[in-house]
């Protein structure tokens, strides 16, 4: 296994070029398998353990891929299987994307319940509702979803979401772009991935009306075709190097990104004192010599991301004051409080509530990573601990950050990767 070393102390500083988003590649490519007309090219993939599991998992249903220089080329002309194997779906959960597009296209489709990271139950059942109400017939037999078309093809239906889902919005939306007739999804989740998929699906030849809003309208077409497309940049990778400046006191920018899918993150900065500026396609944040407790509740897009809370709750260890986390959307998200709290953070849980009491001087040790945004957070209190920090279990970290000691290194970060021997 790898862990990083990190050498706390060392102000990160510098201009550093945003990564293409895990979190819209992985729909986008399970789009590819709707038609098989053509080739794709789609650039500024990142280069990740999750996008590599989704590939193979392309390649084993017949797929042709090649991935090189974040450009991923597809063409799903010969299809072999419409079944995604616990093997491969059970390393992330994101594999459940294959569901719409493989049902759309053949009519039939069988996909293993899905793993991924460890906190807190994730069910699936607004997926299969979702293909319930587009004309499916689900069953969950020994570890599979087994979903078929009951015609020749799926209907339009209106669907009306009691949640806000990211993933089950953009299966919705690969189901409905071949339906017979109109689908309409109301409460769509508004995150600019889903935005990102929707551009990608009307390239190919999809109709949806209200892209940017909760209320989705496809109408049904005919045929697909295989297009160039360029991904967008991933606001979460953003998020944390802009917090790597921030909780090491010093100054950053970020190329490549588009402000406004930062607002709420931003927002968040400068109520702690940090200075945001911003053109059309950079942000930049300056520490202030002293960090403001800011008090945050993740919540669906434009409110503050779940995907940023942990590493938000790094930084309020440095805050000169008592701040308040709480995660709407998973309740159970806070794995990384104990780590967290080896490391000389003071952090308490009450009713869903995490109470970071700042600041606090962390101080280096060995600490262990339980998930993928639990790890980004280790690292970024690595950076400002005395002595030497040792992450472990960093397989977390590389399913949705691209080479990210990489990149703090060439931000001025002393951190290095090496591989250990796990005691069993």
């Amino acid at each position: 296994m790898d862990k990083l070393v990190i050498r706390g102390g060392k102000r990160i500083i510098g201009t550093i070029a945003a990564s293409g988003s895990k979190n819209s590649a992985l729909p986008v490519i399970a789009a590819t398998l709707l038609t098989p007309d053509g080739s794709f090219a789609i650039d500024r993939i990142p280069d990740l353990k999750d996008v590599r599991t989704f590939i193979q998992l392309l390649d084993y249903l017949g797929a042709e891929v090649s991935f090189e220089n974040n450009r991923l080329k597809v063409s799903s002309d010969h299809l072999k299987s419409i079944e995604a194997p616990y093997e491969l779906v059970k390393k992330m959960r994101a594999s459940i994307y294959v569901l719409g597009p493989l049902l759309a296209r053949f009519g039939h489709t069988r996909v293993s319940l899905p793993g991924g990271c460890a906190f807190g139950p994730r069910p699936v059942d607004l997926h299969i509702m979702v293909m319930e109400k587009l004309g499916a017939t689900v069953t969950i037999e020994k570890g599979y979803i087994d979903a078929k078309v009951k015609g020749s093809k799926l209907r339009g239906a209106h669907i009306d979401f009691p949640v806000s889902s990211v993933g089950a919005t953009g299966n919705a939306l690969m189901a409905a772009v071949t339906a017979e007739g109109t689908t309409i999804l109301d409460n769509a989740a508004l995150e600019p991935e889903i935005e990102c998929l929707c551009r990608f699906l009307v390239k190919m030849g999809a109709n949806i009306d209200g892209i940017g809003t909760t209320t989705l309208t496809i109408e049904g077409v005919d045929q697909l075709k295989a297009v160039e497309f360029d991904n967008i940049f991933d606001r979460i990778e953003a998020g944390t190097l802009l917090c790597a400046a921030a909780i090491t006191g010093g100054s950053v920018t970020v190329t490549g990104v588009v402000p406004e899918h930062l607002a709420s993150v931003s927002a968040a900065f400068r109520l702690a004192g940090c200075s945001i500026r911003t053109t059309s396609d950079t942000i930049s944040l300056s520490a202030p010599e002293k960090l403001n407790p800011v008090d945050i509740t993740a919540r669906p897009y434009p409110e503050f991301p779940t995907d940023m809370q942990a590493q938000w709750m790094a930084l309020m260890t440095q805050a000169q004051g008592t701040s308040t986390i709480i995660d709407r959307i998973y309740h159970e998200r806070f794995n990384h409080i104990p780590e967290l709290n080896r490391l000389g953070a003071h952090i308490e849980i009450r009713d869903n509530r995490a109470l970071v009491h700042g600041p606090q001087e962390l101080t280096g040790t060995k600490v262990m990573s339980t998930d993928l945004r639990a790890s980004a957070c280790l690292v970024l209190a690595g950076l400002v601990a005395r002595d030497t920090t040792e992450v472990l279990r960093v397989y977390h970290l590389d399913r949705g950050y691209e080479a990210i000691e990489k990149k703090l290194t060439a931000l001025g970060a002393e951190i290095v990767r090496e591989k250990y021997q796990e005691f069993s």
